[in-house]
């Protein structure tokens, strides 16, 4: 069976890292020296590892940790914080709105993280410290995981705005019929994406007025500016939400009209041809007295007489005003 840990590194605190193998994330994970480790949420021995090595934490956090559903929410505990964020989902064949959760285990000494689906912010984070432009602390870590996050969501947020600009310019042009279902589409994924987002808006709010002794305070401008963009982002959705809504009725009211002409001008066919074949229907029953059945022009005359009544309606529906 594979190891329930996916990657590990010592930070060095100068933003690289030195990736961890077998027993040596152990041994960090119980010294000072700041680690990361980042874990399978589905590895059935992944409950046992936490357990054995961050025993100290309370059933509580470790059942957040590993629970199946969760929702973005922070919880100081002791020297640590419980932490549960949530990512788009950037994985092949997945809808972004369904995101995905990373639950976080952080303390002055220690990072313990863990995913059920694959979360690209988590790749991003790990190249960094390759690169030795990862963080520096664990402070460091929040605040480029939560940057990471949040700026993988901006596409998606982005590519909705346009959507919702397309479907406009198709409304204006005449385009109606086909767009109901995109404009439903678009509304639902909008509200999907703010289920996660708003929370997570809270989340920062909250973190910001715990006032965590080992979170510096020259961290607080990346917290407040990542507060910004989820704050932009919550507020690009409800647009996007009331657009979808107004551009919903417009279309409404276009087909309704649509409908409204096409039963206009059926009535109006049916009005005409009522007193006709009323006559036509009077004079072709089978009986005899029937006027002007033994005379050759009785059909010429009745046809006459029909587009006069047909030009007597046309005149005194246009006094009525009916068209």
């Amino acid at each position: 069976m594979s190891d329930p840990v996916l990657l590990s590194y010592a930070l060095d605190g100068s933003g690289g890292g030195t990736a961890l193998h077998d027993g040596a994330v152990s041994h960090l994970l119980k010294d000072d020296q700041l680690a990361w480790a980042h874990l399978n949420a589905d590895h059935p021995d992944t409950p046992a590892w936490l357990r054995r090595e961050v025993g100290y934490l309370d059933d509580f956090v470790v059942n957040a940790l590993l629970a199946d559903e969760t929702r973005p929410r922070i919880l100081p505990v002791g020297e640590g914080v419980l932490l549960i964020l949530r990512g788009v989902n950037l994985n092949e064949n997945a809808s972004p709105e369904d995101m995905v959760s990373i639950r976080l285990w952080i303390d002055p000494h220690r990072i313990i993280s863990l995913q059920r689906r694959k979360l690209k912010a988590v790749g991003d984070l790990a190249a960094n410290i390759e690169a030795g432009q990862g963080p520096v602390d664990c402070a460091g870590f929040i605040t480029m995981l939560v940057g990471l996050l949040f700026a993988r969501m901006a596409p998606a947020v982005t590519s909705l705005a346009e959507e919702m600009d397309n479907i406009e310019e198709d409304v204006l042009d005449g385009s109606a019929n086909a767009l109901r279902e995109q404009i439903v589409s678009i509304r639902k994924k909008a509200i999907i994406f703010k289920r996660y987002m708003a929370p997570q808006r809270d989340l920062i709010t909250h973190f910001l007025e715990a006032k965590i002794d080992w979170f510096a305070d020259h961290n607080h401008h990346h917290m407040i500016e990542a507060h910004d963009n989820i704050t932009r982002f919550v507020e690009e959705l409800d647009s996007v939400r009331e657009r979808s809504q107004v551009i919903s009725d417009e279309v409404t009211n276009i087909l309704t009209e649509r409908l409204n002409k096409n039963m206009y001008a059926l009535s109006v066919v049916a009005a005409i041809f009522l007193p006709l074949g009323f006559l036509t229907g009077l004079l072709g029953i089978n009986i005899g007295g029937i006027p002007g059945a033994e005379n050759p022009q009785a059909f010429l005359v009745f046809c006459g007489m029909l587009a006069l009544v047909v030009g007597l309606q046309i005149v005194i529906f246009r006094k009525m005003r009916w068209f």
